[in-house]
């Protein structure tokens, strides 16, 4: 058989169809775009959900692509199974009401047997069991011999999920050899073993399920098909593993390069080895479509991966940050068919290094944490950890279950695992409840999902903000209507529109809709995820009527105010990318009339020096009076021209792109300025995190900056009033009481060691000793801070000892516990000395040892609190 490496395999599939008169389509995002039903994208055919339920048009009728997919849900058997991954790529071909049965079945065939060169003695067929349609064609059209085509029930060979599109499925299987097999004299196609391996999936969606459960016959049958890329480079390579396939097995070998491990000598670092191999595929391509670790959604599936992937590290005994380098195996292997690996190279390999230093830190922290678990249960003569704090270590700390299990085990302690497994699924319900319910393929059912999906609104708006239109449609309390009348709140769809709707960060124009004898309010313009444009209006005199001819005035003040700060974000990015480096993209944006605020990808927080830089260079662009142009290409030639294109973003054939001089080029559907000058002066307001590795920059144009300036002269203009100097000697005034402050803050200090002192002694004399113990507790007039330094000179004066303080300092109850480290031998544990002291006070707290803190909420209790510590302690030392 004609070996083929999996990059060979994935060109000559693409350029096949392309061949049919397929388009060949890149492979779109792991974030889904407006599909609330997915986390992540999963299957091939996700991506193209809009054109197959009809609420899109496709580019072309035939489309052929290789998508990225990531699937979890089998994740704990990634690694001791040979087929078992969370990334993987499907090799499709779609038509979208085009070709059917014939054409899909027969180039199928063509493909594999003519291209691959697969031997038809060792390929099958299997069909629905109802399917005689696609039995005929298998046999008299394509020639497949009728005993090598399998007849199989609803649950293998039939598509649908719940009510819409679905219909039968034909797959090609794979005869590996007898020796492949589980030797059972009816082996045969569907068995279970490894003999048979089902590679391409073509479904005939061909039905429409009703509400009442019979199938309708579709007007437009689609085909979907879907072969996983791997399986069949298993295949072409007589391999039995996805993990000895040419470029995963790249990465297997870095892997065991880096861990020092020959592979195949140990069946368990085996399992660690392809579970590092498989997720770093995973999280190589996840950083690269702009997702970032997080406690949340796809973050935390990224975090969970990426983690898991170092404790395998950890277990192969790589004690050190190295998944950033081994992805570089994953991208030099894959870049050729996904340049965008290349091109944020750097970016994820500092993401994944950061997270992996993060996770070395959350181990420390987690086993500190695990430590005190176990001495509070050694304490109280248990060897159970209960369910609930085993998962907080797994969920709040990211320390695995397994790593827990694990040093448990070596004090003879055991996990409650039924209480793990009812929290895990807690968890997965509330994940489960927070996400969306939909419908078929995910997409929302609203009144705009069933108007034709070739109907668009025509924006003219770009280089006029009035002009002309027809009424569409009326949309009113949810439901098309023929006519509104004054009062009406309702939305409109035009013909054409000077209105740019809600987008890419840009909040909708407002103005007004004029017609014979009616006046209209467009309080807002968005785009529906079928891409329709709508104007949300309330009609202010007479009656609007379907079909109506129009006059759309755009607020022009408030769009040129919006442009100001478009264009101006355009030049904060470039300026960051210029000031910090090119790892810098966006993350998110908003572009409103009155600010705008920038999300990117950085690690850390802007200095003073670093924000001034970046803020000079867009004022200097500004000043500078550059051309903003726009010009209309392909998207090959706009990535040829070095425009900027964003995270995720879906691009059409034909993308506009926004230049302002030699300094700026992005991707944009916006609307701009013509010239940077018209932005006035860029001001930065603010600038912080908003999540791990993203910093947020909120700033303001134009009249928004003048404002901005304006507010703060006043405020300072209110502050020299106060300190009663002059706007000038602001500075030197407020040193000069900043020094005061120190200097009375210096004679507090004093006055408190001197009443520190005189406290001690006292606190010293009514100490009580206990079994060779010295118990002191008192009540004293001081700040936490205060207490603790109290603590520390009582434990030099007293020796082996036990210290409890408690204080209601400005209505604040706290209360410090200390004990020396000999009476920590004998069994004192200040943590669970003041937790139960603190719970006298209706407070709670707890700590080390040697030294812990608690509040409490009744004052009134202290005395009592603090006279419950000599029985307390009482009860620890024997």
């Amino acid at each position: 058989m004609n070996y083929m490496g999996l990059n060979e395999i994935r060109e000559k599939y693409l350029s096949f169809f392309e061949s049919k008169g397929h388009l060949r389509l890149p492979s779109f995002s792991l974030v889904p775009q407006n599909d609330k039903s997915l986390l992540l994208i999963n299957a091939g055919m996700a991506p193209l959900k809009p054109y197959f339920t009809g609420q899109e048009v496709p580019p072309r009728k035939r489309v052929t692509t290789c998508q990225k997919c990531i699937r979890t849900g089998d994740i704990e058997r990634v690694g001791k199974t040979a087929r078992h991954g969370t990334f993987f790529e499907m090799l499709g071909n779609f038509s979208f009401g085009d070709y059917f049965k014939e054409e899909a079945t027969a180039w199928a065939w063509e493909f594999a047997t003519e291209v691959l060169k697969l031997p038809k003695d060792r390929l099958y067929v299997s069909i629905y069991e109802e399917d005689d349609e696609a039995f005929e064609i298998w046999t008299k059209k394509v020639g497949v011999p009728a005993d090598r085509i399998y007849r199989m029930g609803k649950e293998d060979n039939f598509w649908e999920i719940g009510q819409g599109p679905c219909g039968p499925c034909s797959e090609l299987y794979f005869d590996r050899g007898e020796d492949k097999g589980c030797g059972k004299p009816d082996c045969k196609v569907g068995c279970d073993c490894d003999r048979f391996i089902e590679f391409w999936n073509l479904v005939f969606t061909q039905f429409n399920k009703e509400e009442d459960g019979t199938y309708s016959r579709l007007e437009n049958p689609n085909i979907d098909t879907g072969m996983g890329l791997e399986r069949i480079a298993t295949i072409m390579q007589g391999v039995d593993s996805i993990f000895e396939v040419d470029t995963i097995k790249a990465i297997l070998d870095k892997v065991c390069e880096v861990a020092n491990y020959k592979y195949n000598t140990d069946e368990a670092k085996d399992v660690s080895v392809r579970v590092i191999t498989d997720h770093i595929r995973s999280v190589t391509f996840m950083v690269s479509d702009g997702i970032l670790p997080s406690n949340e959604g796809r973050g935390y599936v990224l975090r969970r991966l990426l983690r898991r992937a170092a404790r395998h590290g950890k277990l192969l005994g790589i004690n050190k940050a190295f998944l950033y380098n081994i992805c570089d195996v994953v991208i030099e292997n894959s870049k050729t068919a996904y340049p965008e690996l290349e091109e944020k190279r750097d970016f994820i390999k500092k993401v994944i290094k950061l997270e992996e230093e993060r996770f070395d830190e959350t181990i420390d922290q987690g086993l500190s944490i695990l430590n005190q678990y176990i001495e509070e249960l050694k304490a109280q003569n248990k060897n159970v950890l209960d369910g609930e704090s085993a998962f907080k270590l797994y969920d709040t700390y990211g320390f695995p279950i397994e790593l827990t299990i694990e040093i448990l085990d070596e004090h003879n302690i055991k996990v409650d695992m039924q209480g793990f497994e009812k929290e895990m699924e807690a968890q997965k319900e509330r994940a489960r409840s927070a996400r969306e319910e939909t419908n078929y393929m995910g997409t929302d059912i609203d009144i705009y999902a069933t108007l034709p999906a070739e109907l668009t609104t025509e924006f003219v708006g770009y280089t006029s903000t009035e002009g002309n239109g027809e009424v569409l449609y009326i949309v009113k309390d949810g439901n098309f209507t023929d006519n509104a009348v004054e009062g009406d709140e309702v939305t409109l769809i035009l013909d054409k529109t000077t209105f740019y709707p809600e987008m890419g960060g840009q909040i909708g124009d407002t103005g007004f809709i004029l017609g014979e004898g009616f006046e209209i309010e467009v309080l807002d313009c968005k785009k529906t995820h079928n891409n329709k444009i709508i104007h949300v209006c309330k009609v202010t005199r007479g009656e609007v009527r379907k079909g109506s001819l129009v006059t759309t005035k755009v607020n022009v003040s408030r769009r040129m105010s919006i442009a100001r700060n478009h264009t101006a974000t355009h030049l904060l990015h470039k300026a960051l990318r210029e000031i910090l480096g090119t790892h810098v993209e966006q993350s998110g944006s908003l572009v409103a009339d009155d600010r705008l605020r920038f999300d990117f990808t950085h690690f850390e927080a802007l200095s003073h020096e670093e924000l001034h830089k970046v803020e000079q260079l867009v004022n200097e662009k500004i000043l500078e009076a550059l051309n903003v142009e726009t010009i209309e290409t392909s998207l090959e030639e706009a990535k040829k021209m070095g425009a900027t294109a964003l995270f995720g973003e879906k691009y059409g054939s034909t993308v506009r792109v926004v230049r302002a001089g030699n300094f700026s080029m992005e991707l944009c559907g916006g609307t701009h300025v013509s010239n940077t000058s018209s932005i006035g002066m860029f001001k930065i307001v603010s600038e912080g995190g908003v999540a791990a590795g993203i910093r947020r920059i909120e700033a303001v144009t134009g009249k928004g900056a003048i404002d901005y300036v304006n507010n703060i002269e006043l405020t300072l203009n209110e502050v020299a009033k106060a300190l009663k100097t002059t706007n000038k000697e602001i500075v030197r005034k407020a040193e000069a009481l900043v020094n005061e402050l120190k200097g009375k803050e210096r004679e507090i200090e004093a006055l408190k060691s001197k009443m520190a002192n005189s406290m001690s002694d006292e606190i010293v004399n009514s100490a009580k000793d206990i079994n060779g113990v010295k118990v002191a507790v008192a009540k004293v007039d001081l700040d936490a801070d205060g207490l603790r330094t109290l603590g520390d000179r009582l434990k030099e004066k007293l020796g082996t000892c036990v210290i409890v303080l408690g204080s209601n300092k400005e209505g604040k109850v706290v209360f410090v516990s200390m004990a020396s480290k000999d009476a920590v031998q004998k069994g004192a544990h200040a943590g669970n000395i003041i937790k139960e002291v603190a719970k006298v006070a209706g407070g709670g707290g707890g700590g080390r040892p040697d030294i812990a803190q608690a509040g409490g909420r009744d004052a009134s209790k202290i005395d009592e609190a603090l006279n419950k510590a000599f029985e307390i302690v009482e009860t620890m030392i024997k």
